[in-house]
């Protein structure tokens, strides 16, 4: 007995390394000392979550000059933790049980439910109908109200990521998810009504990234190419907008994010910049164009008129949109997560990198160009002393690296869901002020 009970603990050991290695592996890089796993925006950005091997920690973002807590745990290490909008529900998962989803009434300090799945939970998203937990292989659809599992995915293409995306928007409430792990299709499902909507052959190489806008009319999607980043039409597929982030070949785009209003996106990557595009048409000009009699008139009169008759490549980089505004981060290769949003009544640039800083950029919504740093918060709980403070304009540290922010699971079968139902009553206490952003579920 004592020989099985030393072999089922060498068993338990190698499986968690295994998930660790995993989960370095999958964010290109870590930095163990700040501890940090997974680092999120709520759906309207009103808030910060941060999961560390410590338990996780969530953040008001109404504010530049001060980070406030609205509530900590320190029982777990947390690889995952959703927050539904402003409400008191958060959905988490441990690393010491990443099968299993819990999902909690965070200031009553309870559990409302917990389900079992038979791989590793990759993702958790959430909105006011819907939660969705992403397998390897398998997309549960639950009733957020009382977690009853409306609708399995199955056999989905390997997805060892975990990556989806889940429309924030009441009426159109859809699931995008890759179609394939060889080529960029984006598979559209509306998750209320629980039917497919659409396919969306994106990119030629894998997907990496996916976004909705706020109303669930749009979706932003980049490769692991990663060079062009592409806005399509929800409702047919067409293909809106394209845009250029860099020629650099090796870049990995870690998040993609749109303003609430659908005016700009945001996208950052494994370098050290963050570009941020204008979505916005061709500017038309009431007056008459005067014959450009120069030697650049002529050069781009010809360049013009010979398009049609270029490879298809070289026209497509022709008509792609370049970066209306850039953050430039202190360093290069950490995992992050950016989004946009307005505060204190100012559109500004969101960075949560696995580094444990928050950072808050200025964007200037006319001028664009580089974007101003006005001030970082430490997320994690490492002491002061043991964090690197950055300046704008310091040199990327040359040995960064990032720590993890997802779980890499089994690839075994699509699994099955177990679970504690959960009551009603706890439910609507939990969920009832999520319409009710920056009140932080009080």
């Amino acid at each position: 007995m004592q020989n099985v009970g030393q072999s089922v603990e060498v068993v338990t050991e190698v499986l968690k390394a295994g998930i660790s290695n995993l989960m370095n592996l999958a964010s290109q890089g870590g930095d163990p000392s700040s501890g940090v796993f997974f680092v999120n925006f709520n759906q309207d950005c009103s808030s910060l979550a941060v999961g560390s091997k410590s338990g996780y920690k969530l953040f008001s973002l109404n504010a530049v000059e001060k980070l406030e807590p609205i509530y900590e745990n320190d029982s777990e290490d947390i690889y995952i933790v959703e927050r539904l909008f402003s409400s008191s529900l958060v959905a988490i998962v441990s690393l010491s049980s990443p099968r299993k989803l819990k999902v909690c009434h965070f200031k009553k300090g309870t559990e409302i439910c917990n389900y079992s799945y038979s791989n590793t939970i990759l993702a958790v998203k959430l909105n006011r109908s819907r939660l969705i937990v992403c397998l390897e292989e398998s997309l549960y659809i639950h009733n957020i109200r009382d977690m009853k599992v409306m609708h399995t995915i199955r056999d989905t293409p390997p997805n060892p990521n975990g990556l989806c995306a889940l429309s924030t928007h009441n009426e159109n409430c859809y699931l995008a998810y890759p179609g394939s792990n060889t080529i960029g299709e984006v598979q559209i499902f509306d998750a209320e009504n629980l039917q497919a909507k659409t396919m969306i052959p994106a990119h030629d190489n894998p997907l990496v990234a996916l976004a909705f806008n706020s109303d669930g009319t749009k979706i932003a999607t980049a490769s692991d190419k990663g060079t062009v980043i592409r806005v399509f039409a929800i409702q047919d597929g067409t293909k809106l907008f394209e845009f250029r982030r860099g020629m650099k070949r090796c870049a990995s785009i870690y998040s993609l994010a749109f303003s609430a209003d659908s005016v700009y996106l945001c996208a950052s990557s494994n370098t050290e910049t963050v570009h941020i595009f204008k979505l916005e048409g061709p500017k038309e000009s009431n007056k008459p164009v005067e014959e450009n009699q120069s030697w650049m008139g002529y050069v781009g009169k010809a360049l013009m008129s010979s398009a049609s008759y270029l490879p298809t490549q070289v026209t497509d980089m022709f008509n792609q949109g370049r970066a209306f505004a850039n953050v430039h981060l202190p360093f290069s290769g950490l995992k992050n997560v950016c989004t946009i949003a307005t505060v204190q009544k100012i559109p500004r640039v969101l960075v949560a990198s696995a580094d444990g800083y928050l950072y808050i950029y200025n964007l200037d919504a006319v001028e664009g160009g580089d974007c101003t740093l006005v001030k970082q918060h430490r997320v994690d709980s490492r002491p002061e002393n043991a964090i690197p403070t950055y300046d704008v304009g310091t040199a990327p540290p040359k040995d960064g690296k990032s720590a993890a922010s997802a779980v890499i699971g089994s690839s075994s079968s699509s699994g099955s869901a177990t679970s504690t139902v959960p009551t009603p009553t706890t439910y609507s206490a939990a969920v009832q002020k999520s319409d009710k952003p920056g009140q932080n579920g009080e």
